[in-house]
């Protein structure tokens, strides 16, 4: 199918996806009209920067959220601090898990920051298990003469 433009369409698919071994825009093509505007503001932006803040000093509410976010961006996580058991076995990864669970049962953690402790402590549990089996493995392959 051809368009008005003239471009053609046949390497879609009729769902208009692109059909395979077309990729459609390369990887970090960037928009013609964010290219226009990149291409507008080039050399102006001290003096937009210095602008919004000159708009902040004056009191506009708008102009100094922005440049609060900019100056202190909102944390998107914080260190997390509460008593957890030694790790060294399998069981003591579930010794942990109860630790972390009641955390969140006395309101010392967000169930959010939970999860993520978590992820770390399964991660680290499977790392034990894998060193517990290949050190196992080791043990049985010297044993019978491998």
């Amino acid at each position: 199918m051809t368009r008005n433009n003239g471009s053609n369409t046949d390497d879609r698919n009729p769902d208009g996806t692109f059909a395979s071994g077309n990729p459609g825009r390369p990887k970090g093509a960037r928009h013609k009209a964010t290219q226009a505007i990149e291409a507008m503001l080039e050399g102006q932006q001290e003096a937009l920067t210095q602008a919004v803040i000159d708009k902040a000093l004056e009191g506009d509410v708008t102009a100094l959220r922005l440049c609060l976010d900019r100056i202190a961006p909102a944390r998107k996580d914080a260190p997390v601090s509460f008593d957890l058991p030694d790790i060294e076995t399998s069981e003591d990864a579930a010794s942990a898990a109860r630790a972390i669970l009641r955390a969140v049962a006395d309101g010392n953690v967000t169930p959010t920051e939970a999860a993520t402790v978590m992820v770390v402590v399964e991660q680290f549990r499977r790392t034990l298990e894998l060193t517990e089996f290949e050190a196992r493995l080791q043990a049985l392959e010297n044993r019978n003469g491998a």
